[in-house]
């Protein structure tokens, strides 16, 4: 049978730790006032956008006007233009992945603490890495379709440089995180910086490497199909001509093939990923 403690102490313990007695009057008052800002942001929010329940059942309603018209599915009579077009995304994504892996390496080198000890230069460069980051491909493609015109090359361009920062600090951090053993073992036999990174670094961080970039392109595969929208190329661009001219069946011919070409790409790396990683 367990002996309760005395009010007395009870109130001295209450006195010494508050917290552990639950909330303080401020502390409660922090908790409303932080519930009450968000609610006036929440409100706030769906005035300025003008959500009102009328304008969502009305959106409701052309959904399912367009679902509608989407069954049965149709590839129309151009079906070989929408096996390009899924060919041309996979492409770009494959090639805008492979360029940005590739440069990304060299920058996470450069970025990585052990292996460059300047740190304002290793700052910088990481600085320069979030600014990038910071970027969108959609804003990149829009840009690039601008610079190079109409196509393909616009959207491989804005896939490379928007994965070259993020590519470059994932690597960066892998090099740090990389055992020092060998590195070291390779500069006590007196081999270059070069060779610490070539024979001691690498063959450490080149799984992970390998494992991001098929991760990237796995997700850029995905992103391709929408850079089209915006003129960059792949069945984006499809899709976007046929939405403007309302052959609602073929977009979902569409979606259906990218839907399918999307989880191939996701099951076959997946199991490279797992292969390179050892990830189960």
């Amino acid at each position: 049978m367990s002996a309760r403690m005395p009010p007395a102490e009870v109130a001295a313990w209450q006195a010494r730790m508050p917290r552990a007695f639950g909330p303080t009057p401020q502390g409660r008052a922090l908790r409303w006032l932080g519930g009450l800002a968000f609610l006036a942001w929440l409100i706030g929010t769906l005035w300025w956008f003008d959500v009102s329940p009328r304008r969502m059942w009305n959106g409701l309603e052309g959904l399912l006007v367009i679902t509608r018209l989407m069954i049965p599915p149709s590839p129309g009579e151009q079906w070989v233009e929408i096996l390009q077009g899924l060919a041309e995304s996979l492409a770009m994504a494959f090639l805008g992945t492979f360029i940005a892996a590739l440069i990304a390496v060299p920058l996470g080198f450069l970025g990585a603490n052990n292996v460059v000890t300047n740190t304002l230069f290793r700052f910088s460069l990481r600085r320069v890495f979030d600014g990038f980051r910071g970027v969108d491909q959609l804003i990149w493609a829009l840009a690039y379709v601008r610079a190079v015109g109409l196509g393909p090359l616009a959207g491989v361009l804005a896939i490379a440089t928007a994965d070259i920062a993020v590519l470059a600090k994932l690597y960066a951090e892998a090099i740090e995180n990389a055992e020092k053993k060998q590195a070291e073992g390779i500069a006590a036999a007196g081999g270059s910086p070069t060779l610490i990174m070539r024979f001691g670094l690498l063959p450490q961080v080149a799984p992970v490497m390998l494992g991001h970039a098929l991760y990237f392109f796995e997700s850029n595969t995905r992103s391709a199909t929408i850079l089209g929208v915006v003129g960059a190329g792949g069945i984006g661009l499809q899709i976007a001509e046929r939405i403007r001219v309302r052959h609602w069946d073929e977009v979902a011919f569409i979606i259906i093939l990218m839907v399918l070409m999307v989880a191939a790409i996701d099951w076959l790396s997946g199991r490279l990923r797992r292969r390179l990683i050892g990830a189960r």
